[in-house]
């Protein structure tokens, strides 16, 4: 019987192991494809080196620029996590006072009538306005600092989780907040303990989107108002004609941004157990 048992783990493991080999390969199938073509026009010379370098190139400038072994990346040598850093503290920053500040905001308008009135036409006029259109207001006010880019990341950051929020808050079951009441549970309670949970979901969605949306404003940001972080590399790349750093630079904001979004979904799965659930339900259906 130990046997058996054992021979159905050790199978059950490999089945595993295959799936996740097929799934690895499906998702690398894209890229790989286009750096290589994009590798082998370059050569051939269909494709300028000039306007867009080859990729081994790109990566050999992104070592550099990482590591500083060769120099290639010249005054950016060996400092990408110093650039790096730069921003992800930027984004840290604006960010997270979006996400509190959204959040509060939300279940209040969504939760309470009058303050919905009160304060959705304001936001509702607010939220069209793109983040970048602030830049000169952010460099008035705070001048050239990270002051102005952890602002502006605020704005981008703000209203995707304000509004899932908010919907989240309106679009709870009605019957479970009569089932709170019917249990003696007050206003305070009723929020902390129905509400909120059942409006994690959106709430969590709408972080994932505000996260994304946070990375392309500090890069916009650096680009005018600091002189540090990867979206000033890539601007002051592009004034010296060294696109292989500017390719570097939006890889590097590319990687950043995803592993930044792949945490926020394996926080999701966390705290929301039963929404894996279903997703690997449906897909097996």
């Amino acid at each position: 019987m130990k046997s058996f048992e054992k021979e159905k783990r050790k199978g059950g493991f490999y089945v595993n192991l295959a799936v996740r080999s097929k799934s690895l390969t499906i998702k690398v199938i894209v890229p790989v494809t286009v750096l290589v073509l994009w590798e082998l026009l370059s050569r051939m010379g269909v494709i300028s080196s000039a306007l867009l370098p080859a990729p081994t190139r790109v990566i050999e400038s992104l070592m550099d620029w990482i590591f500083g072994t060769t120099g290639v990346a010249e005054t950016n040598s060996g400092q990408w996590l110093n650039d790096a850093g730069s921003s992800a503290i930027r984004v840290i920053a604006g960010y997270s006072l979006a996400v509190v500040s959204a959040v509060i905001v939300g279940i209040i308008i969504g939760w309470w009538k009058f303050a919905e009135r009160l304060v959705e036409p304001t936001i509702q006029m607010l939220r069209p306005i793109p983040p970048v259109a602030w830049i000169p207001l952010a460099i008035i006010w705070f001048g050239i600092a990270d002051k102005p880019a952890i602002f502006l990341v605020f704005l981008a950051s703000f209203f995707p989780i304000l509004i899932n929020t908010i919907h989240g808050v309106k679009t709870v079951d009605k019957n479970l907040v009569r089932a709170g009441g019917m249990m003696g549970a007050n206003q305070w309670h009723t929020l902390r303990y129905v509400i909120l949970p059942a409006a994690l979901p959106n709430i969590l969605a709408g972080m994932r989107i505000g996260v994304g949306s946070a990375w392309m404003l500090t890069v916009t940001a650096e680009m005018v108002a600091v002189n540090s972080g990867l979206g000033y590399v890539l601007w002051d790349s592009y004034y010296f004609l060294r696109y292989d750093l500017v390719i570097a630079s939006m890889v590097s904001i590319g990687f950043l941004g995803f592993t930044t979004d792949l945490a926020l979904k394996k926080f999701m799965e966390a705290v929301l157990p039963w929404q894996r659930g279903a997703s690997i339900e449906s897909t097996q259906s």
